[in-house]
């Protein structure tokens, strides 16, 4: 969690510029704040970092994901293709936006592939989310050109890999709209936190409005403001826009540092039999967030994790078994088990979720376990994780040698 490793004075510096003022909310007070727009800081910021014309900050990654989807004109009753492998927020958000997700595959990247994005479109397909999975990126040359091929939106959620980039280009701003979180686990975090990202004008002001009530934010009277669209309350407040803000300034230190510490173990690991990693894209673009390993096959890696586990190894994920990352687990999304009735249910799931046939994100996942990197490490105590990780592939590989 390098955001959560790098909390200092800083953070402190800017939460106490509001406290002073005691304004808390985002939007107007001008009189009574000094001057102090930590969400506009934190946008500024963002944008700066990204090379984005535009940044909306708001509650969540996951409200995030709903503002993207809303201001690129996805709604109800449109197909989006997802990936089986994401945090659930991002199939979430497509079904509370009205919408009907369909299950694609995903290649060694971790993302959806090309090919798996074209054999599920139907006439009925609309958009693509594409979530940008542990830090690294999609094929996005093959990904842009299906979605032109067939007039859908593309809307990147790339909440797991903030500063990721790819051909120079940052995740998020290669579609309609993209997001990302700044949640207690990520590269940079608010606690809770989020930032929807375009560099198309009218996707921007979509996003402004729909995430705070159809609020216009024009003039300094908000109880007259135009109400141009619907929207509800997505807004972040000025405390978690403040440490967004002195957090999002320390990210070009925590890519430094991060892609250090996985070279060393990326070269260690390169030795060890059975062990190869995730596909980059783009290398020179990973955020290094996490070293994404590979083994020959499902049950190789389910040796190693128990290897991992009795020898103490901490801070991997073996996602083939977790709760909220991967579809096998997902019995809620599966039987549609809802508080209230969504469009879903009216209108009919596109697929059969209890049966779905994904060979290729059963095999990849099944293979995989990820490390996430830490930006505090010492090269010592990186070469000592190498190591370690190294012996426990090497006993549960010997045990089929």
């Amino acid at each position: 969690m390098p955001g959560t490793e790098l909390f200092g004075k800083e953070e402190k510096k800017e939460i106490n510029d509001v406290l002073e003022t005691g304004i808390l909310f985002r939007y107007n007070h001008d009189a009574q704040r000094n001057d102090i727009w930590k969400a506009r800081e934190f946008e500024n910021e963002v944008k700066k970092l990204l090379g984005a014309k535009y940044a909306h900050a708001v509650s969540s990654g996951s409200t995030a994901v709903a503002c993207a989807l809303a201001s690129a004109g996805i709604g109800a009753g449109d197909e989006v293709i997802v990936p089986p492998f994401t945090f659930i927020a991002s199939v979430e958000a497509v079904l509370f936006a009205g919408a009907l997700p369909v299950f694609a595959e995903i290649d060694e990247t971790l993302c959806l592939s090309a090919k798996g994005i074209k054999a599920a479109i139907t006439p009925k397909t609309k958009a693509v989310l594409l979530v940008h999975m542990c830090g690294g990126m999609g094929q996005m040359d093959e990904i842009l050109a299906v979605c032109k091929e067939h007039n859908l939106t593309l809307v990147e959620d790339a909440g797991q890999a903030f500063a990721a980039s790819y051909k120079g280009t940052s995740v998020g701003l290669m579609g309609k709209s993209g997001c990302y979180s700044f949640d207690f686990f990520k590269i940079a975090t608010c606690g809770e936190g989020g930032v929807m990202v375009t560099n198309d004008e009218q996707v921007y002001k979509n996003a402004d409005c729909y995430s705070d009530h159809g609020h216009s934010h024009v003039g300094n009277n908000r109880g007259m403001e135009p109400h141009p669209i619907l929207g509800y309350n997505y807004r972040i407040g000025e405390l978690s826009a403040a440490i967004g803000l002195a957090q999002a300034r320390k990210v070009p230190y925590i890519l430094e540092k991060n892609r250090e510490h996985k070279k060393i173990l990326m070269d260690e690991l390169s030795k060890v039999h059975g062990i190869s990693f995730s596909k980059l894209p783009d290398p020179a673009g990973d955020s290094a967030t996490f070293l994404n390993m590979f083994l020959p096959d499902t049950e190789s890696a389910k040796r190693v994790v128990d290897e991992f586990n009795k020898a103490g190894v901490a801070g991997f994920n073996y996602w083939f078994l977790n709760m909220y990352h991967f579809i096998n687990q997902w019995d809620h999304i599966k039987n549609l088990n809802v508080a209230a009735k969504l469009p879903i249910h009216i209108l009919g799931a596109p697929q059969d979720y209890k049966n779905l046939q994904l060979p290729k994100s059963q095999e990849v996942v099944g293979r995989l376990i990820s490390f996430g990197i830490r930006c505090t490490w010492t090269p010592d105590e990186v070469k000592a994780l190498a190591k370690k990780i190294g012996a426990c592939v090497e006993k549960a590989m010997a045990v089929h040698a």
